[in-house]
């Protein structure tokens, strides 16, 4: 069911000029889906005070709900047509009542932590792109449709949300900021292994995929009391987000994977000072990919004290200075981290091995991340105590990866099997700090067996990916002539 009223709506916005790539599609959706969802979740709060005869005070004034203006139901159940707004009139109370009214409850609510302040948050910084009001009706009428009230229904919309998450990604702009393999994020949680009453952070949270996989690992590892649900509900999550698009995303990957407050805050995470951070801010888990190759101005370095125009180099030294002692992290970053010979790179190299113990690196290959043109690795420290060996494990899945070949959870189970013993086999080794140059802190991947094995693709999934380039490109092209 889900699946094709995703499809239907796709072909709506696809009839609307001002929404011309995934990016476009998941954003107008994803606001819909949000006001659906508080929708549900408001009448889901009343029935339960009615229960018990208490009286259920309503996030949302009376002709801003869902049920009065988006799917006013007649006796029947049914769409009531004389009463649900159509057209101009939809258009125009969406841009013009609806979207301002919304915005006002980031003024209005009691804290940030709060629905209320998210919702006015999320209405602030995304705006309506559907100019046609028939085209809106069409779609508000097939997100209506959708059920997601029970567990089931719940985690079957999350796991397609996720696909059109992981679509957008691959459509081309800024995919890397937002999509991380998820098979490779289940991986790094199974290794960090967070526990109930830990605060898990992601200070670049794009998708907010690690804290969604996060969430799933606690409730299937364990036997949940109420008091663990609030904690997870309330007490757990942690996370940051610059980009207006990422934190709509976020917001409502976590609202559909269970989390009904995402405690995400909208803030450039590297304007914070490092200086400013105290003990009551920082976190037991850090679970995080940093977004690769971009360059911050002087005003954000000297927020550092190793100042650098790497984005994903400033995040690593706030991740390292928001651990607790003896919290845990895994962060990816790319593989040139290990080896750059600039002052900046060797001095957090040192401050990393110095303050923390980088335990295990991860090597992953090429493609590992599609379109994303740069290989990386998975960094897992410890707070609290000096590095004295590292262990590696250099991630060979015997296939080039890439679009019809992605990563998988089997690709990985060697490397999670092994990481529990820190075995050495002939993908993984050890090496001693003590053995490392002291003036370069070189950490590069020299597996002792040997260099990367060259994996050449068969003629077939030669063919395969051309295949699936052609029908991409042909996509692209009728898009394009839709608009001329």
């Amino acid at each position: 069911m889900f699946e094709q009223a995703f499809r239907n709506i796709d072909d709506e916005l696809r009839k609307e000029a001002g929404c011309t790539t995934e990016l476009d599609y998941t954003e107008q959706t994803s606001w819909l889906l949000f006001l659906k969802y508080l929708d549900g979740l408001e009448q889901d709060k009343a029935a339960e005070a009615a229960l018990t005869g208490k009286p259920y005070s309503y996030i949302l004034d009376a002709p801003y709900r869902w049920e009065k203006w988006a799917a006013p139901k007649g006796a029947d159940g049914r769409l009531d047509h004389k009463k649900a707004l159509q057209g101009d009139d939809l258009r125009d109370f969406v841009n013009l009542k609806l979207f301002p009214y919304l915005h006002g409850f980031r003024q209005r609510a009691a804290g940030p932590a709060t629905l209320e302040y998210k919702i006015g948050e999320v209405f602030g910084e995304i705006k309506n792109k559907i100019s046609s009001g028939y085209t809106l009706r069409n779609v508000i009428d097939h997100i209506d449709q959708m059920r997601f009230r029970s567990q089931s229904e719940k985690h079957e919309l999350s796991a397609l949300y996720e696909e059109k998450i992981q679509r957008m990604g691959n459509a081309g702009r800024n995919g890397g900021e937002y999509y991380t393999p998820r098979p490779l994020i289940r991986a790094i949680v199974k290794v960090i292994n967070p526990q109930i009453g830990e605060r898990i952070y992601d200070g670049a949270v794009g998708s907010a995929g690690f804290l969604c996989e996060a969430f799933d690992y606690l409730k299937a590892h364990n036997k949940l009391t109420t008091s663990d649900l609030k904690t997870l509900q309330e007490k757990t999550f942690y996370a940051k987000e610059k980009k207006s698009l990422a934190y709509v995303i976020a917001i409502m990957n976590m609202i559909l994977h269970g989390i009904e407050a995402p405690n995400i805050q909208h803030t450039n995470t590297l304007s914070e000072n490092l200086a400013d951070i105290q003990e009551k801010d920082r976190m037991d888990v850090i679970l995080a990919n940093p977004p690769f190759g971009g360059k911050e101005r002087a005003e954000v370095q000297q927020n550092f004290p190793i100042r650098t125009g790497e984005t994903a180099f400033l995040f690593l030294q706030h991740f390292i200075k928001m651990l607790k002692a003896g919290g845990r992290a895994g962060v990816v970053i790319k593989n040139t981290f290990l080896s750059n010979s600039d002052n900046a790179s060797v001095s957090l190299r040192k401050l990393l091995l110095e303050s923390c113990n980088l335990h295990t690196v991860l090597d992953c290959p090429g493609g590992t991340f599609q379109g994303a043109g740069v290989k990386t690795v998975v960094l897992f420290f410890e707070k609290g105590a000096p590095t004295r060996k590292i262990w590696y494990y250099q991630l060979d899945p015997g296939r080039n990866l890439g679009k019809t070949n992605p990563l998988n959870d089997a690709d990985l189970a060697e490397f999670i099997e092994l990481q529990k013993s820190r075995a050495n086999s002939p993908k993984s080794w050890s090496v001693d700090i003590a053995a490392i140059d002291k003036t370069s802190f070189d950490l590069s991947v020299k597996n002792p067996d040997g260099g990367e094995v060259v994996v050449h693709r068969t003629p077939q999934e030669i063919m395969a990916e051309i295949a699936a380039l052609d029908a991409e490109s042909a996509q692209v092209l009728a898009k394009i002539q839709e608009l001329l």
